[in-house]
């Protein structure tokens, strides 16, 4: 099986030596997504409900360049700097999610790249 490196212009560029996404047979593996606008290369003012919504258009514009859907992601793991904000993160995860949610992991994490709030990486499934 090969893999192929995916990469677009409406997603946030990497901030370091990774790809994006890579597909490797029937799955895309997503990296972790920050709440960067990718037309500023910076992190998004607001609070977490305002940054998890930029994290999940980030990773819409990196399935959408794939012809997925966020209806095609299988596993999720969320990075919270804070797990106060879990519920907060819920309620926008929820609406990305509305029906057949993909499995899930959450994390408090001491710290993220940029000093970003949250941080998901996602697995979807081509068909």
């Amino acid at each position: 099986m090969k893999k192929r490196v995916i990469q677009t212009e409406k997603a946030p560029k990497a901030l370091g030596p990774y790809s994006q996404a890579i597909q490797a047979g029937s799955f895309l593996f997503i990296s972790g997504q920050l709440p960067i606008d990718p037309a500023t290369g910076e992190l998004v003012k607001g609070d977490i409900q305002e940054q998890t919504r930029q994290v999940f258009e980030n990773m819409k514009q990196i399935l959408e360049a794939q012809s997925l859907t966020l209806k095609d992601v299988v596993k999720t793991t969320l990075f919270l700097k804070d797990m106060a904000n879990f519920a907060k993160v819920n309620e926008i995860y929820a609406a990305c999610f509305a029906t057949e949610p993909p499995a899930r992991a959450a994390v408090q994490v001491a710290r993220l790249p940029k000093d970003a709030e949250v941080e998901i990486e996602a697995i979807a499934l081509f068909h």
